[in-house]
This record gives structure tokens, C-alpha cells and sequence, in this order.
């Protein structure tokens, strides 16, 4: 017996020797077909190009997906998340406008999901830049949608397909209601709030719109509406209010072209021409050549454009750096990767750029609806620390920064917002589901003792007691006027006033300066220079650096796997596996009903606001 023992032993860590060994052989070779194929991949730009900018997925500030997820989908033609970062297709574009190789900017936005007016605005500026080198812009699409056509919208020469359609339809914000239905399963929904327009909770306590969110939601889609409308109207040089006939009349124009989507939108001035994708890219090929490998025209994609361009802009200068930090997602308490801010994650960002003598001012670059209060106060400290320490902190606001996203800005030395960011939403709430009820339903009860009124009284099989409840609304009440105290310390105004703007109301950029709440109207590129000017940098000779969190040796693998993923997971056989990954783009629905997995805070304190347009 003692012999068996010793042979099944030895076998074990012969087994467990040839498993390390193997693993470490695997890992070898995928670390060398990288190496190869990002050796191979690495892009080449012909002397006369077309620079394509595809926006393929939603316009983001900062990727929220790992890199072999990334490459998974690429593989999998599964686009259900993909996602194009916001800055990456600047730098390409506006390196292109001085790069005598790129004859023209052609926009794809056949596959745009979204991102926001105000980043849509800030690629729109840097077309506009492009613009004056004196190269030309195309874009070309079939179906295009409201999104995709502001973009397409800037182009030159905006071309749509024959069989085409241009739907412009106006701005809406819809979201579903579960008071019903968490009523019938026997759902218990305890809000505790102070803000007469934070409505966040309303979906779970209500089976409607409250007027009070109702205004409030109408005072920010116009000005968005209005927004969009005027850039399009400018660009293409269409009269005033020439848009909202195309949507409000929509009916009797398309019966006056027998229902032809295409010729409506070329009769309407929205597109230049109605042309087959052979003859768009026919003329692209007598401006640029012809690519004898793809028989079209020669081009250039922007994602390879910009790692091919990268390293010109990575030129250190001696003054010093101004550093960018970007939170976005919902905040939430501890450790988190990209896509959600964590607390503890953020502020450690933060307190190693303090530490950081070659950061001489931080840029906080905002796209948040907020979340945990507790996570966010966390944030907040660190952002004073920062200003403590001498070094200046502006805030640069992007779609959203509002309730926790506001929060976590409200330390800083200067607020900058896009004329069409969604800020403000200054309020609290907390929100604590009890199933005792649909417990009942199965049969199932609940009884114990305990030694206070309140001890257990947070279990969520339980009714929440008259103590509790007490407690929670005291709680929330503090933590609403400790938020309005210091937005009042911080924006040097009177609490009354930062009273009169906050009950958890929703304002667009505009009204927000006008109220007090940001300081300037401005880009990303403004709130830097701000930044620069704060630290006393010499104008133009200054590092500007993107912070993220440090990846480990598995994530820069990933990172650098990224890069050629579609090949070398081809190489490893696991296309069919990679088919069969779940799609895990989310509709507006899906989006309203994740949130909820953000509210995480362990005092139940949220300062979180729903503002997304569906």
C-alpha cells in the first residue's frame, strides 16, 4: 500500500511538472506569434492615401473591455461593444491635416453606436481643422442613423446609397417603469431621497414619468435638439428650421417622393448625391490611386494611422507633464479596471500623481453619472490632497458629469463643460429592496430576536423597521447638505443659491454656467491649457500625459495580444470558439436595468443620476 501511495505521488508531481512545463512553452509561443505578427502588422502608409476613420461601436473617453475580449470579438465579427476611444481618432485626424501623404479624410459611421453629442461635436472640430489644410472630407453610408449622420453630416462630400435612408427623428428620453410589475412579485422598493427632481428611483416607485422629471428632462433634450439641429443646418448650409420640417413633416414629404427615403434626403439638402458604394469609391480612387490589393482606393485606417504616428507625439519636454485622468463609467467602492471607477482604484491614480514631481497639474476628464457616495467622497479627498500639494486640477466635463461625476470635480480649481454636457443632479438618495413579501408568496416567513429595534433591520428578507427607516432618511438628509455645503464652499457662493439650482435637477452645459455650477465653455484641449497656464508652463512646451492604472505582466500580454488578436487566435484554432461568445451589446432597457448593479455603496448612499437618452 505504502509503495502505491509513493507511485501515485511520484506520478502526481511528474504530471504537475509536464503541466508547468507545457504552460510555460504555450506561453512562450503566444508571446512569440505576437511578437511576429505585430512585427508583421505593423502599418505602412503610401506616399498618397485616403486616411478612413471607421467608427465601428460607441465613441468613448476610455476603453472599458480587455484586451482579449477585444480581440475575441474581432474574430467573432461580434460588435456588440466595441468601442472607439475619443482621443486616439482626434490625434489621427488631426496629425493627418499636416501629413502631406494623406490626400483626404473619408468617415465610416456605418457602424457608430453612439457616444454622446459632445463628443460627436469634438470629432466634428477636428474635421473642421482638417478641413482648413485643404483636403477634402467624404463620407458615405446606406442606413444612416441620427448619430451617424451628424458625423456624416461634416463631410464635403456626403454621399448616401441609392437604396438609402437618412432617419433624423429628434431627441427622445424614454425608460421603462417596474412599479407594477415588482408589486406583483411582491417587492418591496424603500427609497429614502432629498431632491425633488432626482428621479432616479422613480422607475421602481412609480409606473410613470413624475412632472418633476419630466420638466427637467424637457429643459436639457431641447437645447440638445436645438444643438444638433444648428450644426447640421450650418454644415450643410441648409435654412433655418430646415431640419425640424425634415422630421416634424416627415409624412408628407415622403409621400411627395412616393416613399423614396434616398431622394428625400438629397431633395432635403442632407446629402450631396445618391451614389452605389462602386462609385464612391471610384472617385476616391482617381483622387488617391488605386490599392492593387484590394482593387479600391489606397487608404489608410486611423487605427493604424495613430500607432504609426504615435511616437511623434511622445516627445517628453523638460518643463514638465500635465497629467489626464479619465473616470468614467459608475463609481463605485474599492478596486476597479477600466469602465467603472473605482474609489480606491481612482484615488490611488490621484495620490500617486501628487507624488509625482514631474506632474505639475492634473486634468480630470469626467464622463460619469455618478454612483457611490462613499466612493466619490473618497475621490474627493484625494482631489484636494491635490490642490494641498500645490499642483492645480481642472475639471474637463464630456457627455456627462453629473450627481457623483459632479461630485468628484467640485474640488477642483476650474470646471470646464461642453455647451451640451449633461452636469449638475446635486441630490442623495438611497434605495434598500426587501422580498418579504414575494417570500410570503413561496411560503417562506422570517422571526428571530434580537437586541435593539434596528439590529438586522437592513436584511433584505426582512421589512425594513420604523427605526431603520428613520435612520436611512437622516442619513440621506446629512449627506445632501454636506453635498450642498461643499459645492457652496467650492463655487464661492451663498448654500441658499446652490440650493435654488440643486434638488437633484439635470442642466445642460449652457444653463450650468449660467447657474454657477462650471466656470468655462470649453473642449478637452481648453481645460489643458488652463492647466498648463495654472502651473506656470511655458505655452506649448509641456508633456501631456493620459495616467492609467498600471497593467500587470498578464495585461500588458493582453495589451500586446490585442494588437494582432485576429490573426494569432486564428493561428490557435479558436475561431469556432470565439463564434460562440455571448453578444453583449446593451440596449437602452438593458442599460437602465445595469445601473442598478452600480448602487453598491455600503451606507446605501447614492448620488447618482439616470440621465441617458434613449
Amino acid at each position: 500500500m505504502l509503495r502505491i501511495k509513493a507511485f501515485l505521488a511520484m506520478a502526481w508531481r511528474f504530471l504537475d511538472g509536464l503541466r508547468r512545463v507545457l504552460h510555460l512553452l504555450l506561453l512562450l509561443a503566444i508571446m512569440v506569434l505576437v511578437v511576429g505578427a505585430s512585427h508583421h502588422n505593423l502599418p505602412i502608409i503610401p506616399s498618397k492615401a485616403a486616411l478612413v476613420v471607421r467608427l465601428d461601436g460607441t465613441l468613448v473617453e476610455q476603453e472599458s473591455d480587455d484586451s482579449f475580449g477585444r480581440s475575441v470579438r474581432a474574430v467573432s465579427g461580434n460588435d456588440g461593444e466595441s468601442q472607439i476611444v475619443l482621443r486616439e481618432v482626434l490625434a489621427a485626424i488631426r496629425s493627418a491635416a499636416k501629413d502631406s501623404r494623406i490626400q483626404a479624410l473619408v468617415l465610416e459611421t456605418e457602424n457608430l453606436s453612439g457616444g454622446g453629442l459632445t463628443k460627436f461635436r469634438s470629432v466634428a472640430d477636428a474635421i473642421e481643422a482638417f478641413r482648413h489644410s485643404g483636403k477634402p472630407v467624404y463620407a458615405y453610408g446606406r442606413y444612416v442613423s441620427q448619430d451617424q449622420y451628424y458625423l456624416l453630416a461634416q463631410a464635403d462630400h456626403a454621399y448616401l446609397d441609392p437604396a438609402g435612408m437618412v432617419e433624423v427623428t429628434g431627441y427622445a428620453a424614454y425608460g421603462l417603469y417596474f412599479h407594477d410589475a415588482l408589486e406583483k412579485l411582491g417587492v418591496t422598493i424603500n427609497v429614502f431621497k432629498v431632491g425633488t427632481h432626482k428621479s432616479f428611483t422613480e422607475p421602481f416607485t412609480r409606473q410613470d414619468q413624475s412632472p418633476e422629471d419630466r420638466e427637467q428632462t424637457l429643459g436639457w433634450i431641447k437645447p440638445l435638439w436645438t444643438t444638433y439641429r444648428t450644426d447640421i443646418e450650418h454644415r450643410r448650409h441648409l435654412k433655418d428650421g430646415a431640419l425640424d420640417r425634415y422630421v416634424t413633416d416627415a409624412v408628407s414629404l415622403l409621400q411627395g417622393v412616393e416613399g423614396d427615403t434616398a431622394k428625400l434626403a438629397q431633395q432635403q439638402g442632407l446629402v450631396e448625391a445618391l451614389k452605389t458604394r462602386g462609385e464612391f469609391e471610384k472617385e476616391l480612387t482617381g483622387l488617391v490611386g488605386e490599392d492593387s490589393n484590394t482593387h479600391s482606393f489606397n487608404a489608410v485606417d486611423a487605427n493604424d494611422y495613430f500607432l504609426a504616428t504615435e511616437s511623434d507625439r511622445l516627445i517628453r519636454h523638460p518643463a514638465g507633464q500635465v497629467a489626464v485622468v479619465v473616470a468614467q463609467g459608475e463609481i463605485v467602492p474599492g478596486e476597479r479596471g477600466p469602465g467603472m471607477i473605482g474609489g480606491d482604484t481612482f484615488a490611488g491614480l490621484l495620490r500617486d500623481m501628487r507624488f509625482d514631481d514631474d506632474v505639475k497639474a492634473v486634468v480630470l476628464r469626467i464622463d460619469s453619472g455618478g454612483g457611490s457616495m462613499l466612493a466619490s467622497e473618497v475621490i474627493r479627498q484625494e482631489v484636494a490632497a491635490l490642490k494641498a500639494a500645490g499642483k492645480p486640477v481642472v475639471a474637463s466635463f464630456s457627455s456627462v458629469a453629473a450627481s457623483g461625476g459632479y461630485y468628484i470635480a467640485m474640488e477642483a480649481d476650474e470646471i470646464w463643460a461642453s455647451p451640451t454636457t449633461i452636469t449638475g443632479s446635486i441630490g442623495v438618495f438611497g434605495m434598500v429592496p426587501t422580498f418579504e413579501r414575494t417570500l410570503s408568496k413561496l411560503g417562506v416567513s422570517t422571526d428571530g430576536v434580537g437586541t435593539s429595534s434596528i439590529a438586522g433591520g437592513l436584511q433584505v428578507e426582512r421589512a425594513l423597521t420604523a427605526d431603520t427607516k428613520v435612520l436611512m432618511q437622516l442619513g440621506v438628509e446629512h449627506a445632501y447638505h454636506e453635498f450642498v455645503g461643499r459645492v457652496a464652499a467650492t463655487r464661492h457662493q451663498d448654500v441658499k443659491a446652490i440650493e435654488g439650482v440643486a434638488e437633484g435637477r439635470v442642466w445642460i452645459g449652457t444653463d450650468a454656467a449660467h447657474n454657477g455650477l462650471v466656470d468655462h465653455l470649453g473642449d478637452l484641449d481648453g481645460a489643458i491649457r488652463a492647466a498648463a497656464e495654472r502651473a506656470k508652463l511655458p505655452a506649448d512646451h509641456y508633456q501631456v500625459t493620459w495616467v492609467e492604472k498600471d497593467l500587470g505582466w498578464k495585461e500588458r500580454l493582453l495589451r500586446a495580444f490585442d494588437s494582432s488578436g485576429q490573426g494569432l487566435i486564428g493561428r490557435l484554432g479558436l475561431s469556432r470558439w470565439a463564434a460562440g461568445m455571448p453578444l453583449r451589446g446593451l440596449t437602452a432597457p438593458e442599460r437602465q436595468l445595469r445601473s442598478v448593479e452600480a448602487l453598491q455603496d455600503p451606507r446605501r448612499l447614492y448620488v447618482y443620476c439616470g440621465c441617458d437618452l434613449r
